[in-house]
């Protein structure tokens, strides 16, 4: 033994022959891995999902910081006087956050830095914690969201009215706390993090997080986007953010709609010029020529490109042959210089960027799968436990409810739920939650149906444990694991349910969809565009084949028959 620990590492671990007393001995022995450390050695084993966890990162990454990388609020923006002086310097892309948003990037950025860091915590203990944020913020948000909602109504709540004052800081922060108080109570109640004393800052950090996020971004976002029509006359200089352009901000009129991708905004502008001009095959009459100039006031054009402009408009006057519009056009688009944002992916029906819609959409998506799922996974774990552990007629009548709800259209539900009540996306949430835990729960029950009758359980059982510490401290460990491979499928499921409806026009309205941009492939002529279907269609087929395959991997990964044949 003590010869065979002074060995390289090389030859320790090159294989040896191990004859049957030196195997009883432990001589030669390798230590076995932890259950899920040796199932996530597996599932990064396969290529298929690597690629897939990949393609889930990026999709996160972008829908925590899609506020911040797509968005037509400046991020800088500096204010000048009428005789050019400094007034000041502001953020608008940071004032407009909302509540969510906020909360989520700086959590977001955080929790990254604090994974990564070299501090003497496991991995898991770090999950953990990032978790426990998570919901307890979320829970926050979302109440404090639910209420805003109120507060934008017709008839608002007086105190919810009063929030929306930009100078009602400390209401605002005294609403903050009463919205963070519960859930920071529940959050020490629920040991997802220990020891206590670690649980408590995590919970205080989180709830500070939370209450400084409603009180900074309560109210409703600046609907108007005129930053460039004053960077043009000179009142601001702005600077943009990587896609400089909000999900739904118009630039543009209608009479600009549907262009292709690879266009820039002075490119589309400089076409403006020439709408009035019908497309005609010959010279332009005098009468049409000398309707341009009028629309010059509506490009951000400065002096010299005016003169230029101006001097090849007297040189065309001067011809005996009067231009084309396409030789207008040209002559535009060369003074502009083809500068100007760039719609990376072209334009919708309205001239709304494709690419920031796309970017915010996965907000939504993620947003829809990750906490459906989680609600359809806790009635499914609650009820699942109580039938496993009971049987009987508790069983009998439980298994009834869970017939009752499987044979319940998820789909037809939530169009028929989008006719009656509000489209927004908590009521979507809620009832793909509400109508997606039978899988779970009856996963669970099998595996409490074995469990119950094992020697650990009965144990617990005779030293008097409560009923809540039998099932969810010691059973649900042991038998959860279907169930969380089984959350990967639903998370795929619940996208495919929020396409749909989005689609369908049943959607959340002020929410950005995949769904959504898919709908409006077809314009009102009749005509397809192809670039409002393929990417948004690439996107979802991607998203859910990620999901599907990393399920699939965790699967193989846990399954006794294929772990036996791997060993």
């Amino acid at each position: 033994m003590s010869a065979d620990r002074n060995q390289p590492a090389a030859s320790r671990e090159a294989p040896v022959s191990v004859s049957g007393v030196m195997a009883m001995t432990g001589l030669h022995a390798r230590a076995s891995k932890p259950f899920w450390a040796d199932a996530w050695d597996h599932v990064t084993s396969k290529l298929a999902a690597r690629l897939a966890l990949v393609w889930i990162s990026i999709v996160v990454a972008l829908a925590i910081l899609a506020p911040v990388i797509a968005s037509g609020h400046p991020l800088v923006l500096r204010e000048f006087g009428p005789s050019g002086e400094l007034l000041g310097v502001s953020s608008p892309l940071f004032d407009n956050l909302r509540p969510g948003e906020l909360f989520g990037l700086v959590l977001g950025l955080l929790g990254l830095v604090f994974f990564v860091l070299p501090l003497p915590l496991s991995r898991q203990s770090r999950l953990a914690m990032i978790f426990a944020a998570t919901l307890q913020g979320g829970l926050t948000i979302l109440i404090a969201s639910i209420l805003e909602l109120n507060a934008l109504s017709r008839d608002p709540w007086g105190w919810l009215e009063a929030m929306r004052d930009p100078d009602a800081l400390g209401l605002k922060l005294t609403a903050g706390f009463v919205f963070a108080g519960p859930f920071a109570l529940l959050a020490i109640v629920v040991p997802i993090v220990n020891p206590l004393p670690r649980r408590i800052v995590v919970i205080t950090l989180t709830a500070l997080l939370a209450v400084v996020s409603i009180g900074h971004t309560w109210g409703e976002p600046d609907p108007v986007f005129d930053y460039r029509e004053r960077e043009r006359t000179g009142e601001i200089q702005a600077v943009y953010t990587l896609v400089p352009f909000s999900p739904f901000e118009r630039q543009l009129d209608r009479d600009a709609r549907n262009r292709s991708e690879g266009t820039s905004l002075d490119e589309t502008l400089a076409k403006r010029v020439v709408t009035p001009l019908r497309p005609l095959v010959g010279p332009l009459p005098p009468d049409q020529l000398d309707r341009v100039p009028p629309e010059l006031d509506r490009l951000p054009l400065d002096a010299d490109q005016i003169d230029e402009f101006e001097a090849a408009y007297a040189e065309w006057r001067a011809q005996a042959e009067s231009p084309t519009r396409a030789d207008v056009q040209r002559a535009l688009e060369r003074i502009m210089g083809g500068s100007g944002a760039r719609y990376w992916l072209g334009t919708d029906g309205q001239g709304q960027d494709v690419l920031a819609h796309l970017i915010h959409a996965c907000r939504l998506s993620i947003s829809i799968g990750l906490i459906s799922t989680g609600i359809a996974v806790t009635i499914g774990i609650i009820i699942g436990s109580l039938m496993g552990y009971f049987g009987g007629l508790v069983d009998l009548l439980l298994y009834r409810l869970v017939e009752i709800v499987q044979g319940v259209p998820v789909l037809f539900l939530l169009i028929i739920a989008a006719g009656v009540l509000p489209k927004n996306v908590y009521v979507m949430m809620a009832i793909i939650g509400c109508f997606g835990w039978t899988g779970d729960a009856r996963f669970i029950r099998a595996e409490f149906l074995k469990l119950r009758k094992m020697d650990f359980v009965q144990s617990a059982q005779a030293v008097g444990l409560p009923l809540r510490s039998i099932l969810f401290k010691h059973m649900l460990p042991n038998g959860i694991t279907p169930v969380l491979v089984n959350a990967s499928f639903a998370i795929a499921a619940a996208i495919l349910f929020e396409s749909a409806l989005s689609f369908l026009g049943l959607g959340p309205p002020d929410q950005a969809s995949w769904g959504k941009l898919i709908a409006s492939a077809i314009g009102e002529a009749g005509v397809f565009y192809h670039w409002l279907a393929v990417y948004p269609t690439l996107a979802i087929f991607l998203t859910v084949l990620s999901f599907v395959l990393l399920g699939e991997a965790f699967r193989d990964a846990i399954d006794p028959k294929r772990k036996k044949a791997r060993v």
